[in-house]
């Protein structure tokens, strides 16, 4: 699957499941990645997951939930 700029419906879906993430265990960028991979791949990943995300995604959703 190809990169592509996330729409803003997107990112604002996405930080939504990082906010009830961050109710339980606060930790910004590790929600923030088990919730693209969980995007992409539509699971959490397992202990030992090494499987690509999307990181354009990844980094867009870091910014737009800092912001």
């Amino acid at each position: 699957m190809a990169d592509q700029p996330a729409s803003l419906d997107l990112l604002e879906r996405l930080c939504a499941e990082v906010a009830e993430l961050e109710k339980s265990q606060s930790d910004l960028e590790r929600n923030s990645w088990m919730v693209v991979h969980r995007h992409r791949h539509g699971m959490f990943p397992s202990e030992y997951d090494i499987r690509e995300i999307d990181e354009a995604l990844y980094l867009a959703l870091l910014a737009y939930c800092r912001s």
